[in-house]
C-alpha cells in the first residue's frame, strides 16, 4: 500500500488516501519510490478546472525518485538509478520526435487526455476504483508507476529535491528562454509573472546573454526574487502600468523579448503590445479554454514583422536539456536551492496550495525521505 494525495472533484481540497495499491510495471514501465515532488502550478489549474481532470486522480507532475523495479523491455534505466520524471515523454519514434520536437510527442499527448499511461489506461487503485494519474506521472504518491521514456537518469549525488523541479518549472522556464525564444547577446527581455517558471525564464534569459531583464508582477516579494535569479529592473504592475513601463524604458520601442508566463487574458494582450516590432511575443503560461489571442493582421503582424509564440514544456529535449541543466547547475550558473521556499510533507499537500494562491512561495517541494 502506498500514501498519495487525490483529487476527488473539482475545487475540492486533496484526500490523503493510505490505501493506494500500484501495479507492478508492465512492459516499458517503470516503478518509482518517489523522493520529491514540487508543487506546481498546474496541479492549481487541474484542482480548479483551467486543465481538465479525470477524477478521481493523483495530482503531481514534477518529481524525482528512485528506480525500485522495472518491467519487460526496459533497457535505459535500472533498480536504484535516481531519475527525474518528464511529464512530457517523448518516444523518439513519432514525426514531432523525429523532428526534434519531443515535447509535441504524439504519444506524449494521448497520455495526457487519458489521464492514463501510454496505454491509456492507470497503475493505481483506491477504494477499489482505479486512479487516474497526472501526466502519466501522479508525484503526489509515495509510489508511482511511470513510462520509460517518461524517465531521465540524473546522478546519485544530486539532491532529489533540486532533482523534482527540473522534471517541470525549470524545464518549461528555462527553456522558453533558452529553446522557444531566440535571445541575442544583449536583447531586452520582459517577463510577466515571477513565480516559478517565471523566475526561471529570468534566469534561462540571463544565460542567453540578455543584457536587460525587466521582471513584471503585482507581489513585491517576487520582484525582490525577480532580482537574485537575474532582472536588472522590476516593475509592480499593482502600482504602474507596465506596457507604459517598458515602453518608456525602450525609447517606446518595446522589448525585444516579452514572455507572458501566468495565463491571463489581460497579461496575454500586455506581453504581446509590449513587444517590439520584429520581436517575440512567448506565451508560456496555461490560460484558461476561452483565452483569445486578438490583432489586427496588418498592423498587429505583418506590418509589425512580430513573433507570437507558443511554448509547451520549453520546447525540451529531455533526455538532453536534463543532463544540461544539472551541468549548469554544478557550476553554479543555474540557482536551483533558491527556488525551494518550503519543504513539506504529503499531508500539508493543501497547505502547499493555498500558499501557491497567496503568490508567496516560488517553490513548495513535498519530501517523502
Amino acid at each position: 500500500m502506498a500514501k498519495a494525495a487525490v483529487l476527488t472533484g473539482l475545487n475540492e481540497p486533496l484526500v490523503i488516501r493510505t490505501d493506494v495499491e500500484v501495479e507492478a510495471p508492465r512492459n516499458g514501465e517503470v516503478k518509482l519510490r518517489m523522493s520529491a515532488s514540487g508543487v506546481c502550478h498546474s496541479d492549481l489549474s487541474m484542482q480548479n478546472g483551467t486543465m481538465m481532470a479525470a477524477c478521481p486522480i493523483v495530482l503531481g507532475h514534477e518529481g524525482a525518485g528512485i528506480v525500485e523495479e522495472v518491467g519487460e523491455g526496459v533497457t535505459t534505466v535500472k533498480p536504484g538509478d535516481h531519475v527525474v520524471i518528464s511529464w512530457v515523454p517523448q518516444c523518439g519514434d513519432c514525426f514531432f520526435c523525429t523532428r526534434d520536437q519531443g515535447y509535441l510527442c504524439e504519444n506524449a499527448n494521448a497520455a495526457l487526455a487519458s489521464g492514463g499511461l501510454l496505454d491509456g489506461t492507470t497503475r493505481m487503485t483506491s477504494e477499489g476504483k482505479p486512479l487516474s494519474q497526472m501526466a502519466a506521472s501522479g508525484t503526489f504518491s509515495e509510489v508511482t508507476i511511470v513510462p520509460e521514456i517518461g524517465c531521465v537518469k540524473v546522478p546519485d549525488d544530486l539532491d532529489m529535491r533540486v532533482a523534482a523541479l527540473i522534471g517541470c518549472g525549470v524545464l518549461t522556464g528555462t527553456g522558453a528562454a533558452l529553446n522557444t525564444a531566440t535571445i541575442r547577446k544583449g536583447d531586452t527581455v520582459a517577463v510577466i509573472g515571477c513565480g516559478g517558471v517565471g523566475l526561471n525564464v529570468i534566469q534561462g534569459a540571463r544565460i542567453a546573454g540578455a543584457g536587460e531583464i525587466i521582471a513584471i508582477d503585482m507581489n513585491e516579494t517576487k520582484l525582490q526574487m525577480a532580482k537574485e535569479f537575474g532582472a536588472t529592473a522590476t516593475i509592480n504592475a499593482s502600482q504602474s502600468e507596465p506596457v507604459s513601463q517598458v515602453m518608456g524604458m525602450t525609447s517606446q520601442r518595446g522589448a525585444d523579448v516579452a514572455f507572458e508566463v501566468i495565463g491571463l487574458q489581460k497579461t496575454i494582450d500586455q506581453t504581446i503590445t509590449m513587444t517590439r516590432r520584429g520581436g517575440q511575443a512567448i506565451l508560456v503560461g496555461v490560460p484558461k479554454m476561452d483565452a483569445m489571442v486578438t490583432l489586427p493582421a496588418f498592423f498587429g503582424l505583418v506590418l509589425s514583422e512580430k513573433t507570437i509564440k507558443g511554448c509547451w514544456y520549453g520546447s525540451s529535449n529531455v533526455q538532453k536539456d536534463v543532463p544540461k541543466l544539472v551541468e549548469l547547475y554544478k557550476s553554479g550558473e543555474l540557482k536551483l536551492d533558491e527556488l525551494i521556499s518550503r519543504t513539506i510533507t504529503l499531508e500539508e499537500v493543501n497547505e502547499a496550495f493555498e500558499a501557491m494562491k497567496t503568490g508567496e512561495v516560488a517553490r513548495t517541494v513535498i519530501s517523502y525521505t
